[in-house]
């Protein structure tokens, strides 16, 4: 891979995480935001019984979309730090080059697709 498919990677690493916070901003509150890691928030909305139904169910929805969020801002996060260490897109398992065509659909794989 060259330096300028490395630099576009990376371009799109960023963006991608930039839209990942924002977008967890709105439900969650970061705890470490070097790690990507995120607490789902709770919203009072009052105290009957119909509001704590709907703050339960709120809750619920935002913490399995949290969750998917978060592991994928982690996911990126780990990309970029294997552009800085020069490993990015080479196989974690077999160690050969990750496909091109691969890496521009999932700029964040971490493996090949036969070690997929």
């Amino acid at each position: 891979m060259d330096k300028k498919q490395l630099e576009t990677f990376k371009e799109a690493l960023l963006k991608e995480k930039e839209n990942l916070e924002k977008s967890l901003s709105k439900i969650a509150r970061p705890i470490d935001i070097k790690k990507g890691d995120y607490q789902t928030t709770f919203e009072d909305l009052g105290s009957a019984k119909e509001d704590n139904a709907t703050e339960m169910e709120q809750y619920s929805d935002n913490l399995s979309v949290e969750v998917a969020l978060e592991k994928k801002l982690q996911d990126i996060i780990a990309a970029l730090k294997r552009i800085e260490k020069g490993t990015y897109g080479i196989c974690e398992n077999c160690h050969h080059e990750i496909d091109l065509e691969r890496l521009k659909i999932n700029p964040s794989a971490k493996t090949c697709i036969k070690c997929q």
